[in-house]
C-alpha cells in the first residue's frame, strides 16, 4: 500500500511537472544586425540591447493570455550587406518568429521589410532611417527614431543659420542610408539658402579618399558633410587633417557614436565635428537613459555605442502590444502595436503615426570635445 501511495505520489508530481511545462510557451523574437564587418561594434551594441530586454522579460516571468512566457532571442548577423539582410529575414520568418527588432541599416531593414511583410511579422527598426522603410505602405513596419528628412534636414539648417557655412561640400557613401540623410541636408542647405560647393561619392568600404578630398579642397569649404558610418567618417577625418583641411565635419547618426573619436584619434579637433544622432533625451528623462547605461555596463562590461536603448525600447513596445492583444500571435497582436500611444520607454515617450514613424520623435546635436562626445541640444 505504501510502495502503491509513493508510485501515485510521484506520477502525480511529475503529471504537474509536465503540466507546468506544457503552459509554458516559447516565443521567439529575433534580432538582426551586423556583427561582422566594418560596423560589427554598432551591431553588437544593437544586439545587447535586445538580449538585455528579453533576459529582463523572462527574469519578470511574464504571463500572456493566460500562458507563461519564456521569450527566446534568435539573432541573426547580415553584415550591412542587403543579400545577407534578406537571408536573414527569410531564415527568421522560416523559424516563425513572433516579431522582429531590426536590421540596424535601412540599405537592409528596407529588403527585408518585404519578407517580414509578406509573412504577417511584425518589424521594429531601432536606427533604420532612410524615410522609404516606412512609405512602401507596409502594416508591419515601425521604427523607433526619426527619419532622416528630420536628421538631414535639421543638420542642413544648423550649417547655414548656426554656423554661418559660406561653403558647403558634400560627400555620401552611395548606401540607402548615406545617400538619403546626404540629399535631405542638401536640400536644407538650400532652402536656408546655403551655398553648396560640391557633392563627391565614396563607399561603405573605401579606406583611400585622397582623390575626392583634394577635389573638394580645390573648393574651399567650411563644411564638409558626410553621409556614412564611422568606420569610414574616422579615417576620412584623418586624410582631411593630412591634406590641411581645416573644415568643420557634419554628419548624421551614422558617424555620431563613441566610436568616432578612436577612429579619427588626433586628426579631429574640439569643436571640429557636429552630427546628430536619432532619438535623445533630456530634462526628467535623462535620468531613465542613464540608468539603462549603468546596467548595460553592468551587463556587458562595455559602454553604450548607439542604438542599444532604441533596441531595448523596441523588444519591450512589441511585448507590450503582445500583452494588450493577450496574444502573441502576430495577426492578433500588431493591430495593438499599430495603436501603441505613451509607451513611456527609456528613450522617451513611444507612440506611432499611420506609417509607422515614431511620432515627435527627437534629435540629440553633439560635438566632441577631448575625444568625447558632448551634448549640444536635444530638437523636436
Amino acid at each position: 500500500m505504501r510502495i502503491h501511495f509513493k508510485l501515485t505520489l510521484v506520477a502525480s508530481i511529475a503529471a504537474l511537472s509536465g503540466l507546468t511545462y506544457a503552459q509554458e510557451q516559447v516565443v521567439k523574437i529575433g534580432h538582426v544586425a551586423p556583427v561582422s564587418g566594418a560596423i560589427a561594434h554598432l551591431g553588437k551594441d544593437n544586439e545587447n540591447g535586445a538580449r538585455l530586454a528579453v533576459e529582463e522579460l523572462n527574469a519578470k516571468g511574464i504571463s500572456i493570455g493566460g500562458k507563461k512566457i519564456k521569450f527566446e532571442l534568435l539573432a541573426e548577423d547580415d553584415a550591412a550587406d542587403p543579400k545577407q539582410g534578406t537571408a536573414a529575414a527569410q531564415k527568421l520568418v522560416d523559424a516563425k518568429v513572433s516579431g522582429v527588432v531590426g536590421h540596424l541599416n535601412s540599405g537592409t531593414t528596407i529588403p527585408a521589410s518585404k519578407i517580414y511583410s509578406d509573412a504577417g511579422i511584425p518589424q521594429i527598426s531601432p536606427s533604420a532611417t532612410n524615410p522609404k522603410y516606412t512609405r512602401q505602405g507596409y502594416p508591419t513596419a515601425f521604427r523607433v527614431v526619426a527619419d532622416d528628412v528630420h536628421l538631414g534636414g535639421t543638420l542642413g539648417r544648423y550649417a547655414v543659420k548656426e554656423l554661418k557655412g559660406k561653403s558647403i561640400a558634400v560627400i555620401d557613401d552611395r548606401t540607402a542610408y548615406g545617400q538619403g540623410v546626404a540629399e535631405e541636408f542638401e536640400k536644407a542647405v538650400k532652402a536656408a539658402g546655403g551655398n553648396l560647393v560640391g557633392h563627391e561619392f565614396t563607399t561603405d568600404k573605401a579606406t583611400d579618399f585622397m582623390p575626392i578630398l583634394t577635389t573638394i579642397k580645390g573648393k574651399k569649404p567650411d563644411i564638409v558633410f558626410f553621409g556614412g558610418m564611422d568606420a569610414v567618417g574616422g579615417p576620412m577625418l584623418k586624410q582631411m587633417k593630412s591634406l590641411g583641411i581645416a573644415a568643420k565635419f557634419m554628419g548624421g547618426d551614422g558617424i555620431c557614436t563613441t566610436e568616432l573619436a578612436k577612429l579619427a584619434g588626433d586628426a579631429m579637433a574640439d569643436g571640429q565635428v557636429i552630427c546628430a544622432e536619432a532619438g535623445g533625451v533630456d530634462g526628467a528623462l535623462k535620468k531613465g537613459m542613464d540608468d539603462f547605461g549603468v546596467k548595460y555596463k553592468k551587463r556587458f562590461n562595455d559602454d553604450v555605442k548607439l542604438y542599444a536603448p532604441y533596441v531595448y525600447d523596441a523588444v519591450n513596445v512589441m511585448v507590450d502590444a503582445m500583452q494588450r492583444a493577450k496574444s502573441t500571435d502576430p495577426t492578433k497582436y500588431l493591430p495593438e502595436l499599430s495603436k501603441t500611444a505613451g509607451y513611456k520607454g527609456v528613450t522617451g515617450t513611444i507612440a506611432f503615426d499611420a506609417k509607422g514613424d515614431i511620432k515627435n520623435g527627437a534629435l540629440t546635436l553633439y560635438t566632441y570635445k577631448a575625444g568625447k562626445r558632448d551634448q549640444i541640444a536635444v530638437v523636436r
